[in-house]
């Protein structure tokens, strides 16, 4: 087994990040060569880094290792996990897994169907704010061993938020590529089922709403299953609340 790098090895690594995401801020190249340096501050098995896009309000992946159904909820759906908002702090530095409570894993739908059948056991994830304050994206590592006590990689990462920052703030009004389908939307619901959402605020039954919408209550039900299905919500009462807290108003 190899030797685990050193404080001095490590610190060392960090300033080839740095370099990395000079060299990326600059243009002169992509993010990619960031999260290769960071793999020399701490090995992980997946990561990426995003970028908020705040017109879609959708992550958009730089760069990044996650497989597609990983990827995929980082982009649409990390925002609306319960753990998003601990994480969403400014004053915080990152969140490493054995740090989160118990409870709240269990309530994630990230952790719980994403990178717990990936056999995660640790990793770290950071907003990352401009110095203005404004959130620009987000970098996510995850290693299926767990890391050694004390880890002078924490300390690391932290130093490291500025330059991550930098190299993930739009420096172009065109995004890399665009958002999922979807995304634009708010938790990438169809039009459809926004207004079935809209619906649901006025406690409507799903006959009353299929009258309203000109289909039948059985397409109502097939709606708000979807519904519940993309944000991960228990009932339709949850759903409504979250219409309510999006301005999303019934049909007129």
């Amino acid at each position: 087994m190899a030797a685990e790098p050193s404080t001095a090895d490590i610190l060392d690594a960090a300033l080839h990040v740095r370099e990395a995401a000079r060299s990326a801020t600059d243009g002169e190249t992509g993010v990619e060569p960031v999260l290769t340096a960071l793999s020399e501050v701490m090995e992980y098995d997946h990561a990426s880094l995003t970028r908020w896009d705040p017109r879609r309000r959708c992550h958009i992946t730089l760069a990044g290792s996650y497989p597609d159904e990983a990827t995929a909820y980082i982009e649409t759906r990390l925002h609306h996990d319960p753990v998003f908002p601990v994480l969403h702090t400014p004053a915080r530095g990152g969140l490493w897994l054995r740090d989160v409570p118990g409870q709240l894993l269990a309530a994630s739908p990230g952790f719980r169907d994403v990178l717990a059948p990936l056999g995660i056991e640790d990793g770290v994830a950071q907003c990352l704010f401009d110095t203005d304050g404004r959130y620009v994206g987000m970098l996510n590592v995850s290693t299926r061993r767990p890391r050694r006590t004390p880890d002078p990689a924490r300390a690391v990462v932290t130093l490291l938020t500025e330059a991550l920052t930098a190299a993930v703030a739009p420096r172009a009004p065109v995004a890399p590529r665009a958002c999922p389908p979807g995304a634009g939307r708010p938790g990438g619901l169809s039009p459809r089922e926004l207004q079935v959402l809209g619906e649901l605020t006025t406690g409507r039954t799903n006959k009353e709403i299929a009258q309203r919408l000109y289909v039948t209550p059985r397409t109502v039900g097939t709606h708000i299953e979807h519904i519940l299905a993309k944000l991960d919500l228990p009932n339709r009462a949850a759903a409504a609340a979250r219409a309510a807290a999006w301005g999303i108003e019934p049909t007129r």
